[in-house]
């Protein structure tokens, strides 16, 4: 799997780029154990089967949004940006790739018609969630 890291000047992680088209032979997670989402690929062999199960109840106290996206479709450009709000790195994202954004300000260009699947911690709360700047 190919993982690029992206880290402020002061080496504070800000997300992890994991590009498309790329497939581990053994279950590799991406995101350490303490990041409050945890993403990684698993590898299963041919007639390996997952017992049937559910997750017990956790509490977590988690602050900030985690958010993690997959190109379905398309090309775009996102812009990572440090806590002081300065734009730290510019990359093209592409189908298949995905992005794992812990602590850091971000957008985004579409360059063509493009499909973001998104998964973050909910519930949400609405547009005053947010902070332009």
């Amino acid at each position: 799997m190919i993982v690029e890291v992206v880290r402020s000047e002061g080496d504070a992680l800000l997300c992890y780029i994991m590009r498309g088209g790329s497939l581990p032979a053994a279950t590799e997670f991406v995101t350490p154990p303490e990041v409050t989402m945890q993403v990684g690929q698993i590898v299963h062999p041919r007639g390996h089967e997952i017992s049937r199960h559910e997750h017990r109840p956790q509490e977590r106290h988690i602050s900030g949004t985690v958010e993690v996206l997959l190109v379905q479709q398309g090309r775009c450009e996102m812009d990572v940006y440090n806590s002081q709000r300065c734009l730290v790195a510019t990359r093209e994202l592409r189908v298949g790739d995905i992005v794992v954004l812990l602590d850091c300000g971000h957008g985004f260009r579409m360059l063509e018609d493009t499909v973001l699947l998104e998964v973050k911690q909910g519930p949400y709360v609405g547009p005053g969630e947010k902070e332009q700047f």
